[in-house]
């Protein structure tokens, strides 16, 4: 059976972005939920599956510190190829296991890698890196596949999440900012339906 990352470094090694089931050109509603934060060159901003996305061009735009995470090395390299910057920090880590090194972030970003994390034992790990990481004050944007959403994704299966599960994961320390029901349409015109919630850490 083929590890997680060979999983995902045959996927980026072999399409194009545009091929992509996830590919996005259009990312006003994370952008949305971006703009009730303050970010700035001071902010440490954390992508917890950045794949080869648009999305780190655009929060270069803010000049944060970006720390971009990735399970697949192809992927990584992809991005710092395109990108061609040395002000974003690339990590290679699965999140479902618990970090190797410490460090704060004020910002967390996941829009690729809970909802791919199955066992109880993987989905604590996470909250509990992204706990130890986000800073007090910091946020956490997730954007998963929602209750009524896929059941697989890329030939892997996930976890469907709603905010209230979310919530109770990131516990009571967290509190929910905003939420929204999406329909993703992907370049198959093939409709993804997911949960975004942005929360605040408040101690």
């Amino acid at each position: 059976m083929k590890s997680k990352q060979e999983h995902w470094d045959k996927i980026f090694s072999t399409k194009q972005d545009t091929e992509l089931g996830w590919y996005e050109d259009d990312l006003s509603l994370t952008t949305k939920f971006l703009e009730n934060i303050a970010i700035s060159s001071s902010s440490a901003v954390f992508l917890a599956g950045a794949g080869t996305s648009q999305l780190v061009d655009e929060l270069l735009k803010t000049n944060a510190k970006l720390i971009i995470n990735d399970i697949s090395a192809k992927a990584l390299a992809k991005l710092s190829q395109r990108l061609g910057t040395t002000k974003c920090q690339y990590l290679h880590h699965d999140l479902g296991y618990v970090f190797e090194q410490n460090f704060e972030v004020d910002i967390w970003v996941d829009r690729a890698v809970l909802h791919f994390l199955l066992t109880e034992a993987h989905i604590k790990h996470y909250f509990d890196n992204l706990r130890n990481t986000v800073k007090c004050g910091g946020y956490v944007l997730l954007a998963e596949f929602s209750n009524t959403g896929a059941t697989q994704c890329a030939g892997l299966a996930v976890h469907q999440y709603s905010a209230d599960e979310m919530q109770a994961r990131l516990g009571d320390n967290f509190q929910l900012i905003d939420s929204k029901e999406y329909i993703f349409v992907n370049p198959f015109k093939q409709e993804r339906p997911y949960i975004y919630a942005l929360f605040k850490r408040t101690s």
